[in-house]
């Protein structure tokens, strides 16, 4: 019996170790995807806005680019920092309190 209960141990903590690896894979992964750059067309269909829009965005400062050869690139981080600072919840007053 006592077999069966340190297997079992053994089973979980061998399950805890392998959240644990997944998490630090899924947190590395996120890490990454910040810094990599994405194209016009990438950041249209994330954001729902036509190349218009985009152009205003870029010409008026709303969003940092680069371009190379006539075309845009645009950091994953600077788009999520961007949704973050144009977040709005109706649920909550100016002060913070609900």
């Amino acid at each position: 019996m006592t077999e069966i209960i340190d297997l079992l141990l053994a089973l979980s903590q061998e399950i805890k170790d392998l959240k644990a690896r997944i998490e630090l894979i899924r947190a590395t992964r996120a890490e990454r995807l910040k810094d990599m750059w994405i194209d016009n067309q990438d950041v249209m269909q994330t954001l729902h806005i036509s190349q218009r829009t985009l152009q205003t965005f870029r010409s008026n400062g709303t969003i940092p680019y680069s371009k190379i050869q006539g075309k845009f690139y645009y950091k994953v981080s600077d788009i999520e920092e961007l949704l973050q600072s144009n977040y709005y919840n109706p649920n909550f007053k100016c002060d913070g309190n609900k």
